[in-house]
């Protein structure tokens, strides 16, 4: 059985500020593409079965520049919706919201472009996207180029838990590896998080 290997995408100016970057096609920084170009010797030995990314420029870029090649756009894979907070750091939205947590106050409607979703909505999108992984897992392993929050949400919906439990894992730094698995039993555990 292989294992789902979770990548969130290289640097982008709006992660470097930590303004929330959901749907905002933000590019990967210089420093964004090297930390992706520096994945691929850590990848080469594995040679994933599939390779899935999130349709946005910054992940579809690290796949590139990761060496992952034949990279399938997914739109369950994109990051949260965040509606009326996209653009703006947590900062920012606590001086209108004092004490505003987002795994527990969720975000506002936005624009059209960015109406927001709620954070069951997001489980949801991961739930469907892992049902279409995991057969795939039974030929080897299969790569994921994501988001932050998205990897988080994913993470936790792998090993059975609600969605809300998201908060206990550290948000991936950009650029990093973390690896799901499973025991010979069917048992879904947490390999690695977080690598650089």
């Amino acid at each position: 059985m292989g294992q789902l290997i979770v990548i969130r995408h290289g640097q982008t100016e709006w992660s470097l500020s930590g303004r929330h970057a959901g749907r905002t096609d933000v590019p990967l920084t210089a420093a964004g593409e090297a930390s992706a170009r520096a994945l691929a010797p850590r990848l080469a030995h594995r040679r994933p079965v599939a390779v899935f990314t999130s349709p946005l420029s910054r992940a579809a870029r690290t796949a590139e520049l990761a060496g992952l090649t034949d990279a399938q756009p997914d739109p369950d894979l994109l990051e949260w919706d965040y509606g009326g907070y996209e653009g703006l750091t947590a900062d920012r939205i606590r001086a209108s919201r004092p004490g505003w947590d987002l795994w527990r106050d969720g975000v506002v409607p936005g624009d059209a472009d960015h109406p927001g979703e709620q954070l069951a909505h997001v489980a949801a999108r991961t739930d469907a996207f892992l049902e279409r992984a995991r057969p795939l897992l039974r030929d080897g392993d299969v790569a994921v180029v994501a988001h932050g929050h998205l990897a988080r949400i994913l993470t936790v919906r792998w090993l059975g838990l609600d969605p809300s439990a998201s908060r206990l894992l550290g948000h991936p730094h950009p650029g990093t590896l973390s690896f799901l698995a499973t025991e010979e039993d069917g048992q879904p555990f947490l390999d690695a998080w977080n690598v650089p």
